[in-house]
């Protein structure tokens, strides 16, 4: 079924090898972890006992901060302007041209205990999408272990929905399969699977013709989002070789949740934008689409491993010997933001899925790992990719804790002697100055997340008031990089440098919806 034959392709953690590899792979899991770890620690060492080099380093990195912040902004504002452009597009029209009609979308849409408005309002949204409904093959992905609740849930949404479309599944994902970790890869794999045989080979489709959509069950599409995806597979050199990814956007709730979930969840979409413009470095990430084909050949998602999104991507990468590639959509899919009925509540699983989302640091080793075996894949392919990954999840780690927590470590701890020196009194005024510099991107994040707000609900009160909150909210961000950003990642990183029980398990983020 697999595109390679190979003991490493599927591999979850070091415990899986053994002998010689096992021990590279260990190693490579404790990496990430211990390289933010050295990064702080050797910051708090020159700190104490040599403070004018740390300094300079601070007032280095600050500066390279700045820079960094510049250019992803550029890249924020050329993505909004390539998503206004194709959300207002007609994508029916540009498909005149090509041949189209061929084209089956599989729809998966996993879930656990979420509520009957949660799968129906997703479901739903489909119904309403510029399509040729009977070219939509939908999958409800319920879970044995979740009962007869969420059996009664999926057999009411069939009810109601599947003559709409030209094809409705319910499939049951067995609990406790030995081998596998329960979560949304195990269940995905094995709900395409079963689409495959019931639907698919059932009614002589063939796999290359097919477009499948791995949605959280809480997603939302925009009327244009299929035509729009079936426009760039069928202009995409060599198609099979890509995975097509949309712009999550965390709206569906987004005037119920507090201040401290939006700036979040914002900033969520913000990052997928800025990487939609730099596709080397783009990986599939929550709701995506990749070509039945593709799949099938992989052996579909990774069933033993939390972050299966953006493993995908590197099993065909892998399997591809480095022939396989994201192409950004820049059109969006709403989604929920984080929302509890309570703040704390709320807070509570922010932090639980950004260090879920986090956790995707598992794939750092799998990608080093692969890139030894594989030569397969070009030599600065594979040094390009790997610096690109490891930095990533350093960066993530470290660089909120250096500006916000950090920079002052030379004044504290550096001693009387150097807080005699004119340098210890201009370290605390150009970091100020160069933070002010770097937080004035922030106007443009103000500005843009206001332009994503879907039409405020009509029993809401007070809208000049709820607006005003909506850009004042941005004054959160460096409690919200550092509280819901490094420290979930560093804490991600330091339980994957442990490893046995300390190592994470598949979390179901909460949907909560206020009446």
């Amino acid at each position: 079924m697999s595109y390679i034959k190979s003991p490493y392709f599927h591999v979850g953690q070091a415990g899986e090898l053994s002998g010689r590899d096992r021990k590279i792979y260990r190693a490579l899991e404790i990496m990430p972890g211990a390289l933010s770890w050295g990064t702080i620690l050797l910051t708090i060492f020159l700190s104490a006992f040599f403070p004018i080099a740390a300094a300079f380093f601070i007032i280095i990195f600050d500066l390279y901060w700045f820079l960094k912040t510049v250019y992803l902004s550029i890249h924020l504002r050329e993505n909004w302007k390539r998503m206004k452009h194709n959300m207002s597009a007609n994508w029916s029209d540009r498909l005149l041209n090509l041949k189209y009609d061929h084209i089956t979308h599989m729809v998966i849409l996993p879930f656990y205990d979420e509520s009957y408005d949660v799968v129906e309002k997703g479901v739903a949204s489909l119904i309403s999408a510029n399509i040729d409904r009977k070219k939509l093959a939908v999958v409800i992905a319920t879970e044995a272990k979740a009962g007869a609740p969420a059996q009664d849930i999926a057999i009411g949404v069939k009810g109601k929905y599947a003559g709409e479309f030209g094809h409705f599944l319910i499939t049951t994902h067995p609990a406790n399969i030995p081998g596998e970790m329960s979560g949304k890869g195990s269940n995905i794999s094995y709900a395409a699977e079963e689409a495959r045989r019931k639907i698919l080979d059932f009614n002589n489709i063939k796999y290359e013709d097919v477009i499948v959509s791995a949605f959280d069950i809480d997603t939302v599409v925009y009327p244009e989002y299929f035509n729009c995806l079936a426009w760039h597979f069928l202009t995409t050199e060599e198609p099979y070789k890509a995975s097509y990814q949309p712009v999550p956007v965390y709206n569906n709730n987004i005037w119920q949740a507090p201040a401290l979930s939006r700036v979040v969840a914002s900033s969520g979409t913000f990052w997928q934008m800025i990487q939609q413009e730099r596709p080397e470095r783009l990986a599939t990430f929550s709701s995506h689409a990749v070509p039945f084909k593709s799949l099938y050949e992989g052996g579909y998602w990774q069933n033993n491993m939390v972050s299966e999104d953006s493993r995908i991507f590197w099993n065909l990468f892998i399997a591809n010997n480095g022939n396989y590639r994201v192409v950004p959509m820049s059109y969006p899919l709403s989604m929920d933001a984080n929302l509890a009925p309570t703040f704390w509540g709320t807070a509570k699983n922010i932090y639980k899925q950004q260090r879920r989302w986090t956790w995707g640091v598992e794939n750092v080793p799998y990608i080093l790992f692969n890139f030894m075996k594989n030569k397969k894949i070009p030599l600065r392919k594979r040094i390009n990719m790997a610096f690109i990954q490891v930095e990533g999840f350093w960066s993530l780690a470290t660089n909120p804790i250096f500006i916000f927590l950090l920079g002052w470590l030379p004044l504290v701890l550096g001693g009387r002697v150097f807080n005699a020196t004119i340098l210890s009194y201009n370290l605390p005024i150009i970091t100020r100055d160069l933070m002010i510099l770097a937080m004035s991107g922030l106007f443009f994040s103000a500005y843009l997340s206001m332009r994503f707000l879907p039409e405020m609900p009509k029993e809401f009160k007070n809208v000049k008031r709820r607006k005003f909150f909506m850009v004042l909210q941005w004054v959160l961000i460096p409690v919200t990089i550092t509280i819901f950003g490094a420290i979930p990642g560093l804490e991600a990183q330091t339980r994957m440098m442990l490893g046995g029980k300390y190592r994470l398990g598949f979390w179901v983020t909460p949907k909560f919806r206020k009446n």
